[in-house]
């Protein structure tokens, strides 16, 4: 008689084969059911990329999932630098925020009435060592966003700037040095005195955003303090809250991503149900994406970037980085990919 002991193997390694084959995990929430229009009806990603860092591009997506991107790969306009990030204003014109580089003395706001023609707008230097606290500030503007309150009807210009050098023993002390300073506008013509502090906490933060969900600010914050056993948030996604705007602010919740994730961007899903927070493994690595009921958590991490068309539940184009998502209507999408052209990705 043959021995049969192989088998059971043999079927345990079948089963599993086909469960990985044929099995479908669970989609994201916050997708319409079927018959039910969206709350929030496309989605734009204004990003640099690798290999162009600091220059304008776009990508567009219907259900803040699948991301196409526009006017083939080419820039979406050659003058614009800076970190881009998109906030609608007072008079329902868009307004772009950005620096000819870190070391630039002053930061450059641009407008558009359509997300197609950008034109210059204006300029603020702020005298960094003017700073309430802060007066030792040293010459650096990192990552230039903007926050519009339609409560106030004021504009915040955020952005980091570092108060210490790196050595090559310790290069990681300029990266801990950052704080993250902001100016009040009304116009985004005229700028608030003097910069001030935007948390009173003493370790490094950078790529702040704000968001204002009923009634309450939302501090956006990477951890810029490097990761040890001592500080195992460092390099990572965490959230604070506040009353106004200008805070005070709570100290950051637990970290939303992994450690060495940076640049975070907020979106509502489709129908309004939930949110989704994308966050970059740089450099250029790969695009994490965590999902939540509410700002306050808890927050759990969607699978993507696996190359198993059945685990990814989110695609971004290829060597996309950092920049901002903003919700636009239909109408708006439309008119982007008609007037840009959408990028199919190979085999589509």
């Amino acid at each position: 008689m043959k021995k049969t002991w192989y088998f059971p193997l043999v079927l345990l390694v079948t089963a599993c084969l086909n469960y990985y084959a044929f099995s479908q995990q669970p989609d994201p929430p916050g997708q319409p059911s079927e018959g039910q229009a969206p709350v929030y009806e496309a989605y734009l990603f204004a990003h640099m990329m690798h290999g162009d860092y600091g220059r304008l591009y776009y990508s567009v997506s219907l259900d803040g999932l699948q991301w196409q991107q526009l006017n083939y790969g080419e820039r979406i306009n050659n003058e614009y630098r800076g970190h881009p990030d998109i906030a609608k204003g007072h008079d329902g014109r868009y307004y772009i925020a950005g620096n000819q580089s870190d070391a630039a003395p002053d930061i450059n706001i641009w407008v558009s009435d359509d997300l197609i023609t950008w034109t210059h707008y204006s300029d603020y230097t702020p005298e960094l060592n003017k700073t309430p606290g802060y007066e030792h500030a040293l010459q650096r503007i990192g990552a230039p966003k903007i926050f519009y309150d339609e409560d106030s009807g004021d504009y915040y210009l955020t952005w980091h700037t570092h108060h210490l050098h790196g050595t090559p023993q310790d290069a990681e002390r300029y990266w801990a040095s950052q704080r993250t300073l902001y100016a009040t506008s009304k116009d985004l013509k005229t700028f608030s005195e003097t910069p001030k502090r935007l948390f009173e906490w003493e370790w490094g933060t950078i790529d702040v955003i704000i968001r204002k969900i009923k009634g309450t600010y939302y501090a956006i914050i990477k951890d810029e303090v490097y990761p040890t056993l001592e500080w195992v948030t460092g390099k990572t996604i965490r959230i604070s809250s506040a009353g106004s705007p200008a805070g005070p602010y709570s100290y950051p919740g637990s970290p939303i991503s992994p450690n060495f994730h940076e640049a975070p961007m907020l979106i509502p899903s489709p129908d309004g149900s939930v949110w989704y927070m994308y966050y970059e493994q740089y450099p250029g690595v790969s695009y994490g994406l965590s999902v939540a009921r509410n700002l306050d958590g808890p927050w759990y991490k969607v699978s993507g970037y696996t190359f198993h068309s059945t685990w990814d539940k989110y695609h971004m184009p290829p060597a996309v980085r950092h920049g901002c998502m903003i919700t636009i209507t239909k109408q708006e999408y439309d008119r982007l990919v008609q007037h840009f052209g959408i990028m199919k990705e190979p085999g589509e």
